[in-house]
């Protein structure tokens, strides 16, 4: 049987590659999730991008497999220096906020404020204000922190992130 990584190697850098397979694959046997999980630290930039595209589409059929993972997911995976880890971790943890106790939601909002002040890639910026933004409405320190990052965002030169912004400001005004 073909390693994970094998599978998710190769191909045009913006395709899926077998990603989906891959998902398949480990929907059906759950008991290979870690194996995929442990792509992440693959030093093929392809396979992590790929490995996040999984991770994502998994979520959505089983965030049970996640779950025991999210200490993993803030300790080691969010120390990944790529904008695709980054952005899927935006949109991991809000799927999976349910099921983060207080210190793993503490340690969420302090990446994600991290990210939002420091990365340039413009869907970490996005996706990381869709995530603040959502927990700002029940979080009033983060709000009063996020309204001006917004401000701020509204006047980005890129009309995605600076929509992005507006309507983020909308929405927890």
């Amino acid at each position: 049987m073909q390693s994970f990584e094998a599978q998710l190697t190769g191909g045009h850098p913006n395709s899926l590659g077998n990603t989906v397979a891959v998902v398949e694959t480990v929907l059906q046997n759950p008991e290979r999730f870690e194996a995929l999980f442990n792509c992440y630290f693959s030093t093929d930039e392809v396979v992590r991008l790929r490995v996040s595209n999984a991770m994502k589409r998994i979520c959505k059929e089983r965030q049970d497999l996640l779950v025991p993972y999210i200490g993993r997911l803030l300790d080691e995976i969010s120390r990944i220096d790529q904008a695709s880890t980054q952005w899927t971790l935006a949109q991991l943890f809000l799927s999976l906020e349910n099921h983060m106790d207080e210190a793993a939601m503490r340690s969420a909002k302090e990446l994600l404020i991290h990210n939002l002040e420091n990365h340039t890639d413009w869907i970490v910026l996005n996706t990381t204000m869709e995530t603040l933004s959502h927990w700002a409405q029940s979080d009033e320190k983060l709000r009063r922190w996020l309204v001006p990052q917004l401000e701020h965002l509204s006047a980005d030169s890129r009309k995605s992130v600076a929509g992005r912004a507006k309507k983020m400001l909308a929405k927890i005004a």
